[in-house]
């Protein structure tokens, strides 16, 4: 066979690359009936543009080496602005370092390219070490806002390097393109996963937090916080409440967090979110929903028994085992719901259901009554109802 040229290489590597870009995805068969699932991933490192990995100059880069290499796509805020449907998403490096790229989309599901150049996202006075997990949010006062975890050293324990401080960075802009850093959310603990909510709430801007003593430990902090905030350009946690606990022996008994922020809709706000629990392999990320009142975001109406979704098949493996996130979805005008999920902090996929679809979910799955004994007779209650049907058909 005969060698290829320099040039042919570059050619092949471009055709395999526009093939991966272009490919058609397509729906499994065989659902649960609440959402689909999708054959193929949407967006993995592969995706990433090769200007961003490769050196084309032969005289410097002889081999056609990756020069960088990507480790990862995954955890993308989710946004429709004049008909296209743009994630941003965190991008992460060979280097761990994560960073912010936005892929765009014609339908939402196919045909996901990156912008040509990732987010120049400003820093802070102190400087931030990684950016991560950004939440999009279009407010009610015109501005885009993007809602992400800073991470730094923890300068407390200067001699372990493995410890670290969060705290939720604010940035907004018009078109994703140029943005504007805010002063990151003033707490007295640690935050992560804080979502802002897309209306004033009492005049105030609303975001949902997740209080924690320690990067990973949430030690005292209980759910899914509350607070409203007067200058969204100097944030300051004053008064915190939970609205959405965590529970002993359940989906969310270690942690849990907002996902994106919630959809509304006619019978009130559609909330995604993460729950956490220990197993004898380390931690499992599900996702869960619940719903909250219109005329009060914080108060609960509805909240599913379970997980939502659950990490399946190759969705299992990756650099974090067990795990599925998300902090992105789109409600579209015909009422289809696209949900941005990664799957072990490797990949992003999508999930399509519907408002309705999602609204039936929530208000007719039986909630999680906390023992055993509940569980079988919520079990035994609908065994009965199946029955009663089928003796009225007969």
């Amino acid at each position: 066979m005969e060698k290829m040229t320099y040039e042919q290489k570059i050619a092949d590597l471009r055709r395999r690359h526009e093939a991966l870009l272009s490919r058609q995805n397509m729906p499994l068969p065989y659902g649960n009936g609440i959402y689909e699932r999708y054959k193929y991933p949407i967006l993995t490192a592969e995706h990433t543009p090769l200007e961003w990995r490769y050196d084309f100059s032969e005289a410097d880069n002889p081999y056609l080496m990756q020069r960088i290499m990507m480790n990862a796509v995954l955890n993308a805020g989710a946004i429709k602005i004049d008909g296209r449907y743009l994630l941003v998403c965190r991008v992460e490096g060979s280097d761990r370092k994560s960073f912010f790229a936005v892929a765009e989309s014609p339908d939402g599901i196919n045909g996901f390219r990156f912008w040509d150049e990732p987010v120049t996202m400003p820093d802070t006075l102190i400087p931030t070490t990684n950016v991560y997990d950004m939440r999009l949010t279009q407010h009610e006062d015109g501005w885009i806002y993007g809602v992400f975890c800073a991470e730094r050293h923890d300068e407390l324990h200067p001699n372990d390097l493995s410890a670290a401080m969060a705290s939720a960075a604010i940035a907004r802009t018009k078109d994703l393109k140029t943005w504007e850093r805010l002063h990151d959310l003033k707490s007295g603990c640690q935050q992560r996963n804080v979502v802002l909510h897309p209306e004033f709430v009492k005049g105030k801007y609303a975001f949902y937090t997740r209080p924690q003593d320690g990067f990973i430990e949430t030690g005292s902090g209980g759910g899914i916080g509350w607070t409203l905030v007067e200058d969204i350009t100097h944030a300051e946690v004053e008064e915190e409440k939970i609205i959405n606990p965590r529970h002993y022996h359940t989906i969310m008994e270690v942690k849990n967090g907002e996902g994106p922020h919630p959809l509304k809709t006619s019978k009130g706000w559609l909330h995604l979110a993460h729950g956490v629990r220990s197993t004898a392999s380390g931690l499992r990320y599900v996702l869960y929903m619940y719903m909250t009142a219109l005329d009060d975001p914080t108060r609960l109406i509805a909240q599913p028994g379970g997980y939502f979704i659950a990490p399946d098949g190759d969705e299992y493996v990756g650099d974090v085992m067990n795990v599925v996130f998300a902090n992105g979805w789109i409600k579209d005008d015909d009422g289809r719901v696209l949900i941005y999920y990664a799957s072990s902090d490797t990949r992003l996929h999508v999930a399509v259901s519907s408002v309705d679809r999602l609204i039936d979910y929530c208000l007719n799955t039986p909630e999680d009554k906390l023992t055993t004994a509940s569980s079988v007779e919520t079990v035994k209650r609908l065994i009965a109802k199946n029955k009663a049907v089928e003796n009225g058909r007969q």
